[in-house]
């Protein structure tokens, strides 16, 4: 007798393991038996995809991004400066972000996503002008749409100009609302189950954008609820000289002061530590979303993978904000990480295996995830794969390799939760085209 719902992914070109060469089988959302070389399913299957001019890779997680920064790629205002000046002429531009440029520029990013191999997202949305309150809620409605896995953050700021902070008065809340908001958002949209698509963390902008007190109530919640806590750190070292003045202490021990250095925190960037911080992170667990791209094109530095790994820390891949990336290309930013931190480690230590393992399960662990960024049974049949005819991959030799090295940028078919997504490279059920000149439009209001 047939399993209902079984598929045979059969044969792939290439894979991570050995342990799945010949393919794998999946029911329902699940992963249920892996193949070795030669060997056919242990049971009938309903359905069989040959895999055969395929690299098969795990869905590709996306550990740190803002999904309404791909309304304002390469703008005007914030060409050619760093992190604090590109900033403050950004803020002021995003405050006047509405609804409908929530929905589209969330759609775009988790497109763009899915077609180059990211099966789950992580979002940190900050803003909440007037009229904006609902934001995520916009965000959990277009990734259900779309079928992509969410990690949505509440993100928030307290901090305005006239408290000392760089965003304008118009795009801060109070902490009362910020954490009525936050607990809603949770007890809404945050699902606990293994398999889950939506989980909801909480996510202060910044040292620079928020009260002591708001980081330690974040904190103080996120405990109550069982959730994650997320905050960009470290990334400048403006960002140090800030904290020192501000606080009278550099930014690791804030986290500390604050009661965020365990492992319910990952970080985005953490490139400015010193050895004796690297330990104390890693000793809690702290996982770290590497940002490549962005950290190259805000100059801000190189994040000390390594280091933090060797330490205890799990060390993701986040595309970051489509603003200072200027793209949100999963296998794309793969291949960045593999070069930048070549510069800083050498290339016998960082290798094509090493950097998707970061955009894999490195990446999970940073969102406290057991259940994808791995090939194994029972994870989740979130799965990439990619063919090698475009012109870039002629004359490639080791297919693995070459997906990274000659620069693959789309993926051919995306599976989240045992559910084709993304099939000859389009994304299921999505009229791309329209969806791309509403953003046009969107994105030219906020040029003027």
């Amino acid at each position: 007798m047939q399993n209902p719902n079984t598929l045979w992914i059969k044969q792939p070109l290439a894979t991570l393991s050995a342990a799945y060469a010949g393919g794998l089988v999946i029911t329902g959302n699940r992963i249920t038996e892996l193949l070795p070389s030669g060997q056919s399913p242990s049971m009938s299957v309903d359905a069989v995809y040959d895999a055969s001019q395929h690299v098969l890779l795990p869905g590709l997680i996306n550990a740190h991004h803002h999904f309404y920064q791909t309304l304002t790629r390469a703008h005007p205002v914030a060409l050619n400066k760093e992190l604090f000046s590109w900033l403050t002429s950004l803020y002021p531009v995003w405050a006047r972000l509405e609804p409908e440029m929530v929905e589209v520029s969330t759609q775009i990013a988790l497109a763009e996503l899915l077609l180059s191999g990211c099966s789950t997202a992580s979002d940190h949305h900050y803003l909440f002008p007037q009229g904006l309150e609902g934001a995520i809620d916009i965000q959990v409605a277009q990734a259900q749409r779309l079928g992509v896995r969410v990690h949505l953050t509440r993100g928030s700021m307290s901090l305005g100009q006239e408290q000392g902070g760089l965003p304008p008065q118009s795009t801060v809340q109070s902490e009362d609302v910020i954490m009525a908001d936050s607990e809603r958002l949770i007890l809404r949209h945050h699902d606990r189950t293994d398999g889950a698509m939506v989980r909801v963390a909480l996510a202060p902008c910044s040292p620079f954008s928020v009260s002591t007190e708001l980081m330690k109530m974040s904190a103080r919640l996120a405990e109550q609820h069982d959730v994650q806590l997320h905050t960009h750190l470290a990334e400048t070292h403006d960002e140090t000289a800030f904290c020192q003045k501000m606080f009278g202490m550099r930014p690791v021990d804030y986290l500390e002061s604050v009661g965020w250095l365990s492992n319910r925190v990952w970080l985005a960037h953490g490139i400015h530590f010193n050895e004796q911080e690297i330990g104390r992170l890693g000793q809690a667990g702290v996982g770290i979303a590497h940002c490549p791209s962005s950290n190259m094109l805000l100059a801000s530095g190189q994040c000390p993978t390594l280091d933090l790994e060797a330490a205890g820390c799990p060390v993701g891949i986040g595309v970051d904000g489509s603003a200072s990336n200027d793209g949100s290309n999963m296998i794309a930013e793969v291949r960045q990480a593999l070069l930048l931190q070549r510069l800083r480690y050498g290339a016998r230590k960082i290798t094509h295996q090493k950097v998707l393992d970061w955009a894999t399960r490195g990446s999970a662990a940073c969102l406290g995830r057991d259940d994808i960024g791995d090939i194994a049974v029972g994870k989740q049949a979130d799965l990439a794969l990619f063919r090698l005819d475009d012109i870039q991959f002629a004359g490639a030799g080791d297919p693995l390799a070459a997906l990274i090295l000659c620069g693959a940028q789309r993926a051919d078919r995306m599976m989240v939760a045992g559910r084709w997504r993304v099939i000859d490279g389009a994304v299921c059920a999505l009229d791309i085209e329209a969806l791309k000149a509403r953003q046009r439009e969107l994105a030219a209001q906020l040029i003027v």
